[in-house]
């Protein structure tokens, strides 16, 4: 069956080139994701393992629909139970376009829940439902394109990001799926240590720390797919319990002069179960230097500013911080995620490479990125 993985806009292929890596089928990049080819075993996967994906969605049918009693009856006829069991409850939401007759997605969605309530049994969850990790609640997508009805199931429940250990987040917090993605954009490949001078909660160096230690970001967390009807439970256990890798001898390193922040990031590390191999403390910018060991990659997202008055301060800030790198980090490679590229210049680095935009807290953000420092 197609499988989708949803991702920030502007990060596909870094999502497309984690699922080639992992060895799945048919990955293709396409707006707002991936789409691959597999089964059950492969949705499983998926949701353990692959870190840049926010959600795992598998189709599991398509019909014509040129009118609302013609998707009613069409809805009817669907073997649900295939998939769904009776027990647990539904939520429907559908996505209508210009070209299809059915353009009402309200009533569509109507039509949807009745049709499966009455043939299935299930109960429909309100719309104010949580589908947190929680058992309880199953989401079925409809995307009615050109009069086709296409059915999916999110099989990830609570979003992707969430990989159920992160207690403490900062005022900004970027998520880990995106981390993972920027990451992978700024050339880390897991083999060399990560430093972020204004780490917040610390959600790029534990990603890093993860990924260099090949622990699955799902192992701490339920799924949608769990309450699914033919879920096979054993095999899911056998994927899931795999014994962890030995943590590898490599530094990850935070600092933030926020002293909650770095305090909350040692928290989340913790949990994670990387603590033994990240470092975090409180430290200004200007006090940051580099740990010992090879050179490696400095991932950053500092403050952009979302008002003018905001900014004026910023451009000292990133001014101190590339006169660091420039000063101390030779042989280090770089990585900054802002919204204002005055910001990125302010601090005075040559970008060899600017991502596209991203969306990001109501912003558009990008990644600067330049080759190891002189």
């Amino acid at each position: 069956m197609k499988i989708f993985l949803v991702a920030p806009p502007g990060l596909e292929p870094q999502l497309a080139a984690e699922a080639r890596e992992a060895g799945f089928d048919g990955v293709e990049a396409a707006p707002g994701g991936v789409t691959l080819q597999g089964d059950w075993a492969d949705v499983r996967r998926a949701n353990l393992t692959l870190r840049g994906a926010g959600r795992v969605q598998a189709q599991i049918g398509e019909f014509r629909a040129f009118h609302l009693a013609q998707l009613d009856k069409r809805a009817r006829k669907f073997p649900w139970a295939d998939w769904l069991r009776p027990d647990i409850a539904v939520r429907v939401e559908v996505h209508t376009d210009r070209r299809s007759k059915i353009y009402h997605a309200g009533a569509a969605k109507q039509r949807i829940e009745t049709a499966i309530a009455e043939t299935l049994g299930a109960p429909v969850a309100d719309a104010g439902t949580d589908t947190g990790t929680d058992r309880g609640t199953v989401t079925i997508r409809a995307r009615i394109d050109d009069n086709l009805v296409i059915l999916s199931i999110d099989t990830s429940g609570a979003p992707l990001h969430k990989r159920g250990y992160k207690a403490a987040i900062g005022k900004a917090p970027m998520r880990e799926t995106m981390a993972a993605l920027f990451l992978r954009a700024a050339g880390f490949d897991g083999r060399m240590p990560v430093l972020d001078p204004m780490c917040g909660s610390g959600t790029f160096v534990i990603e890093a720390a993860c990924i260099a230690a090949g622990l699955d970001p799902g192992r701490a967390r339920r799924f949608a797919f769990e309450d699914l009807a033919g879920h096979d439970a054993a095999a899911w256990a056998a994927e899931r319990d795999r014994p962890a890798p030995p943590l590898p001898e490599l530094r990850f390193t935070g600092s933030d002069r926020d002293a909650g922040a770095f305090a909350a990031a040692r928290a989340n590390a913790e949990r994670a179960g990387v603590a033994a191999i990240c470092d975090f403390r409180r430290a200004t910018v200007s006090e940051i230097a580099p740990p010992e060991g090879p050179p490696g990659l400095v991932m950053v997202n500092p403050p952009y500013g979302t008002r003018v008055g905001d900014r004026k301060p910023l451009f000292g800030l990133h001014g101190a911080l590339g006169a660091v790198l420039r000063e101390r980090f030779a042989g280090w490679r770089v990585g900054l995620v802002t919204s204002e590229p005055a910001l990125a210049k302010a601090t005075g680095l040559d970008w060899s490479e600017v991502g596209p935009p991203v969306p990001h807290g109501g912003l558009r953000v990008k990644l600067y990125r330049c080759d190891p420092l002189g």
